[in-house]
């Protein structure tokens, strides 16, 4: 397939805002908050007493989340950056906003940037919180104890439609969580791609896939599936397709009788007529297993930018859930209609200011300098283990940090951790996130400018366990998971008998580090996006595990 993609925009760096403000100027009956999420405008919400529901995620989906904001659905919705999803912050003050005295409902997709950040967002709110986790992938469905488990994917609009008419009807926050819940444990989807989906801030396709080739198994984040097929002079029929996909959805559902909905979604660059004909099959299949479809659902809802595929799902009815999915909302997407609409420049605002005071930090500098001269490396390399948002999202934050960095050790390190968390997001915000802030309180009253290699040995040596204890707890990874953990805990190991100068100390630690990131290559992903690609990622150094070897010393990607 052709190389070069085109896309409509203005500039990279304003695409994001400019298409959210759009989304917002579009909207009928939500606005945006500066904050970082959108949620319904004040006329449009309907009673002062009654459960909120919210959820969000990377923005690439659409019409998911936002289009599901409206009265009888969705309270509020927290748009992430491309395929990663919303930070902590975001999430935490929708929640917060979204209270009106019962409680919050939050649907979360299970990704794991996702659920790291609501968990940290519902862990700190100061309102009653219940989590609702779509994971109905069947393409994931991994039986062990360190799978991340089925990845949230098409059911999740049908899961938000079940829980907001269960709050507008007036059920309390654990009736509305148990429904929603019970929806999404009655739900399973799979995904086929015939061409990738290409992101408009980069002109690259999500994954990589020839003329004579299908992916099976996709993900909406743009991951390449679990088998990926050459045509030849074999290419299957829709009816093929669609048998294979209900074969495995069905199974996975304990081949259920009676009552199911069957949802048919594009994703993104798949035209209504292939839906209309894929959902026309697949009905009919289900008939003739003797299925009952009392409700059908067919568009491009949940979207991988514009990937040429379709997802097929398939729930378990039950009479309460056939009245929620039947109540009335006034969310677009679902559908509704545009009146008087009016530009709105998404742009979420971040006032925290970098440190500017004293001297040069010589090591802090270092770092950020490194990283700045690779952030397409890392890009790249994730596009080969993951979904390739981790160069992005360090840009995200780092890019426009100012240089020389000046400021204390603690400050600095402050800084880098919200940046992490308000600017990244993802898996790597949350991650990198804790780790700086759990680094910049070991240095509280320690300064590597003050030139006390004792002191900084100390330090650094807290700070790193710290870190990595933290990490740990947040989202289980631990030393063999091919993560950032492989590079920090030997180097944390390490500085514990670190002596000399600053400089010396991390030269010590540096050798261990280096050797724990290399070692990543080789070794399966069991945390992570990368973790459902399996074997195709195993060669593949971890690029976070390389990125933190650059606190402490300055090594090619190549040398990895």
């Amino acid at each position: 397939m052709a190389d070069t993609f085109k896309s409509f925009r203005n500039s990279t760096d304003h695409f994001m805002r400019e298409a959210l403000g759009g989304l917002v100027a579009a909207h009928p009956c939500a606005e945006w908050h500066d904050e970082g999420f959108i949620g319904l405008s004040p006329d449009d919400a309907k009673g002062s007493h009654r459960v909120a529901v919210i959820s969000g995620g990377g923005s690439g989906h659409e019409p998911m989340h936002a289009g599901f904001v409206g009265e009888g659905m969705l309270d509020a919705a927290c748009p992430g950056l491309l395929f990663t999803s919303p930070n902590a912050v975001q999430i935490g003050t929708a929640t917060e906003w979204a209270d009106r005295g019962a409680g919050v409902v939050q649907v979360v997709k299970n990704y794991t940037g996702d659920v790291m950040n609501f968990t940290v967002a519902a862990n700190h709110a100061e309102v009653e919180v219940a989590q609702v986790l779509v994971a109905d992938d069947v393409a994931t469905e991994i039986d062990t104890d360190d799978s991340p488990g089925r990845r949230g994917t098409g059911a999740t609009v049908i899961v938000e439609k079940v829980a907001g008419a269960a709050a507008a009807r007036g059920d309390d926050l654990r009736a509305v969580a148990a429904v929603a819940q019970r929806c999404a444990d009655r739900s399973r989807s799979m995904a086929v791609a015939l061409q990738p989906g290409h992101s408009p801030t980069s002109d690259r396709a999500t994954f990589d896939l020839d003329a004579g080739q299908i992916e099976v198994g996709v993900g909406i984040h743009g991951e390449p599936g679990v088998e990926r097929r050459e045509l030849a002079q074999n290419t299957p029929t829709a009816a093929a397709l669609v048998e294979e996909l209900l074969d495995a959805i069905l199974a996975a559902l304990d081949n259920p009788a009676g009552d199911v909905m069957l949802f048919v979604n594009g994703l993104g660059g798949t035209s209504q007529l292939e839906q209309d004909l894929v959902f026309g099959e697949a009905l009919t299949q289900l008939t003739d297993r003797g299925l009952n479809v009392r409700r059908g659902m067919r568009g491009s809802l949940v979207t991988s930018l514009n990937m040429a595929g379709i997802s097929i799902t398939v729930t378990a009815l039950d009479d309460e859930l056939i009245e929620l999915i039947d109540a009335e909302t006034s969310a677009p997407a679902w559908p509704g209609t545009v009146v008087d609409p009016a530009f709105v420049e998404a742009r979420m605002v971040d006032e925290v200011t970098q440190p500017d005071e004293g001297e040069d930090n010589a090591w802090l500098t270092a770092f950020v300098e490194r990283l700045a001269s690779r952030f397409d490396d890392l890009t790249a390399l994730d596009r080969q283990a993951g979904d390739g948002d981790f160069g992005q999202n360090m840009e995200a934050a780092f890019g426009d940090v100012d240089r020389p960095v000046r400021g204390t050790d603690a400050d600095v390190l402050n800084f880098f951790a919200h940046r992490m968390l308000v600017r990244a997001g993802g898996t790597s915000g949350a991650v990198l996130g804790t780790f700086f802030r759990e680094m910049a309180d070991a240095f509280e009253g320690v300064d590597s400018r003050e030139g006390d290699g004792e002191a900084f040995a100390k330090a650094l040596a807290e700070g790193m366990q710290r870190g990595v204890d933290a990490i740990t707890e947040l989202g289980g990874a631990k030393e063999g998971d091919n993560t950032l953990i492989d590079a920090l805990a030997p180097a944390a190991q390490a500085a514990k008998d670190a002596s000399g100068s600053v400089d010396e100390v991390l030269e010590h630690v540096f050798g261990p580090a280096v050797e724990g990131a290399k070692s990543t290559r080789g070794m399966q992903a069991t945390k992570g996006r990368a973790s459902y690609l399996g074997e195709s990622a195993k060669d593949v150094p971890d690029p976070g595990a390389i990125a933190v070897t650059w606190l402490f010393g300055d090594a090619a990607v190549e040398e990895f």
